[in-house]
């Protein structure tokens, strides 16, 4: 089984660092691909990074599909550019937002969401509703860590991360926390020692949602909207991307 783990930012490092997140989990004869967009930012904070960054993903969705990759991971917390993806594949496409909270919601009544800049609180927001947690989701925490800070040996990351949950956990009397950000991967097991909790990696949680739907035969719906991208030809800087 093949998997394709998309990072949708251009930040190398923390490329690897995702690759290695899943690799962690997948299973024996899975192997992991784990790249990134040839274009777009180097971190996604807002809604115009998320932009170009589902533009990059459905690039790496079309050279998966090519390559025929079994399944795909958007390894983003905004899910950028799922329902285009789930277009373009044939297999399953997990974005890390919604393995997260799906999995959260098997393991406690309520969750909180730690992630990274304040101001993307709202895109976390607005992914709970669309899904249909909000029943479940009873609050989103920013750190104000920037997304490349998360890379940096010597910030404290971490030490804020890990108030910033034991707060969520406090404030909205929730028994799991979410991390908001795949750059947050490597910090789970740690996180989940120290708070005692279900601390819930996207990354990880996706990689082994996309094998079983693998597993079981199961791709994506071709009925109705997932249905292939109708052909027709773009123009100026889309068009390579011609369906």
């Amino acid at each position: 089984m093949k998997i394709r783990v998309i990072n949708p930012n251009t930040s190398i490092p923390m490329t690897a660092k995702i690759g290695q997140a899943a690799a962690a989990v997948a299973a024996p004869g899975t192997v992991i691909e784990a790249t990134q967009p040839s274009f777009g930012a180097p971190s996604i904070e807002g809604h115009h990074d998320d932009v170009w960054a589902a533009a990059g993903v459905a690039e790496q969705v079309r050279i998966g599909e090519a390559a025929g990759a079994d399944a795909h991971v958007i390894a983003c917390f905004g899910d950028p550019g799922l329902h285009a993806a789930r277009e373009l594949a044939r297999g399953p496409v997990i974005g890390i937002a919604e393995a997260a909270f799906h999995c959260a919601s098997l393991l406690a009544t309520g969750f909180s969401v730690v992630t990274t800049l304040t101001r993307t609180c709202v895109i976390a927001e607005h992914l709970v509703l669309q899904y249909g947690f909000e029943r479940r989701c009873r609050g989103i925490h920013g750190t104000d860590i920037a997304v490349l800070e998360l890379d940096e040996p010597g910030s404290d990351a971490y030490a804020r991360i890990l108030k910033c949950s034991r707060d969520a956990l406090a404030k909205d009397r929730s028994g799991a926390i979410v991390l908001g950000c795949a750059g947050m991967a490597d910090l789970c097991l740690r996180l989940q020692s120290e708070l005692g909790v279900p601390v819930i990696d996207g990354v990880a949680a996706a990689v082994k949602l996309a094998e079983s739907l693998v597993s079981l035969g199961l791709g994506t719906s071709k009925l109705g909207d997932y249905a292939a991208p109708l052909p027709k030809v773009y123009v100026g800087l889309a068009a390579p991307y011609s369906p």
